[in-house]
């Protein structure tokens, strides 16, 4: 599935890869933050030790930033964006919709969703922008 990205995207990855050294694959700007899609395998050294490589980006784009990792298959890329709730299994089904259903702990909902919503928001938004999932659901 091929992304568009627009010009603040582009802007805002490049100056992440000058930052992190670190290639990322998306970029979304939802409310007051950053959400950054991260090539697989570099989740790491995106962050830094003690957080400091995603602090500096944080520092230089004044807002803040949430790292996902890509992954291949849309199951396990639902299960990095609702990071770091524990997940335990995720469902995909595609009847007339595809539709992601997560299984979540108990005590880790709160996390998956985030505060207003704003985690699985941002789940649901690369899910489709990255694998058409038209909804990601917690069960």
């Amino acid at each position: 599935m091929d992304l568009t990205l627009d010009d603040d995207a582009r802007r805002f990855l490049a100056l992440f890869e000058d930052v992190t050294g670190v290639p990322g694959r998306d970029c979304l700007q939802l409310d007051d933050r950053l959400v950054i899609v991260v090539a697989r395998g570099h989740i790491a050294e995106a962050i830094g030790r003690g957080g400091e490589t995603v602090d500096r980006f944080e520092e230089r784009v004044d807002q803040p930033v949430r790292l996902v990792e890509y992954a291949d298959d849309p199951a396990d890329f639902v299960a990095n964006a609702l990071a770091p709730a524990a997940v335990y299994n995720v469902t995909m089904s595609e009847n007339d919709d595809t539709v992601a259903y997560v299984e979540v702990a108990d005590e880790d909902r709160g996390v998956a969703i985030g505060r207003d919503g704003r985690t699985i928001d941002a789940a649901r938004r690369l899910a489709a922008r990255h694998f058409d999932v038209d909804d990601v659901q917690l069960t």
